[in-house]
């Protein structure tokens, strides 16, 4: 038990910049009040005590603002920043070192009972500020809800979910496209990942450049084959041995070839 609020005073302490001692922690933060009597519940429901669990939960909301129901199941190294109006649903399930802020649902949209109801939050997973996550589906681990986003679907591993209802912002095509930007000289990073349309040209442009360049290199594989087989016949116009096969394009180069 004492191992754990150790573990628990630790995380706050080092992922918020504004707790200055554990003492502090331990007696001013709610959040912590709430993951300590919701294991009390979790314990009394786990041995068939439903309406102490019940009671303690309820004494916790009336305590913290922060609603867990017994049933939920919370990993270790959570921490629910200042938490006020923070619900949690029976099957819901967060995983290990998971941050949650204010006014965050963790619900359902089902009304069967003993089905899986919730949503599951994987390993490091942030859910930002009055978001919905409501469904029985997975957050991977590693991803992020964006502030006020409503959650209807699955989120990939390591993804952002923004908006409403939320869309999934994949993070190795943002990647990808920082990476064909950078060969031109220019970061994409300065394109919002709103709906402005002017973004969205944007992005068109840097993935259609990053596919020319893959069709330039396929080209200058072709042409180094027929460069092979015409080193093999008597020939005045031989094509240059040194080409190039990799991702980048020499004009002058290809202008002599083709003369």
């Amino acid at each position: 038990m004492f191992e754990r609020l150790r573990e628990d005073i630790a995380c706050i302490l080092e992922r918020d910049p504004a707790a200055r001692s554990a003492w502090e922690v331990l007696t001013c933060y709610p959040g912590l009040h709430a993951l300590v009597l919701h294991r009390r519940a979790n314990w009394c429901r786990r041995n068939g005590l439903h309406w102490l669990a019940r009671f303690i939960s309820h004494m916790g909301r009336f305590l913290t603002g922060i609603e867990i129901h017994p049933g939920a199941s919370i990993g270790r190294r959570v921490f629910i920043d200042h938490g006020m109006g923070v619900v949690v649903g029976e099957t819901a399930e967060i995983g290990d070192e998971c941050t949650i802020y204010q006014g965050v649902t963790l619900g359902g949209t089902s009304l069967a009972k003993g089905a899986k109801r919730h949503p599951t939050l994987g390993r490091g997973v942030i859910v930002s500020a009055n978001s919905q996550v409501l469904g029985g589906f997975t957050v991977g681990d590693g991803a992020r809800i964006g502030a006020s986003a409503v959650v209807l679907k699955e989120v990939p591993p390591g993804a952002t979910a923004v908006g409403n209802p939320a869309r999934v912002l994949l993070k190795t095509a943002d990647s990808a496209r920082e990476e064909a930007a950078a060969k031109m000289g220019f970061s994409a990073y300065g394109i919002t990942q709103g709906d402005d349309p002017m973004s969205h040209a944007m992005k068109g442009l840097i993935d259609n450049a990053s596919g020319h360049e893959h069709q330039i290199a396929l080209l200058w594989q072709a042409i180094e084959k027929l460069s092979a087989r015409s080193r093999e016949l008597p020939s005045d116009d031989c094509v240059p041995a040194d080409a190039h096969t990799t991702e980048s394009f020499d004009a002058e180069r290809f202008s002599q070839l083709v003369k």
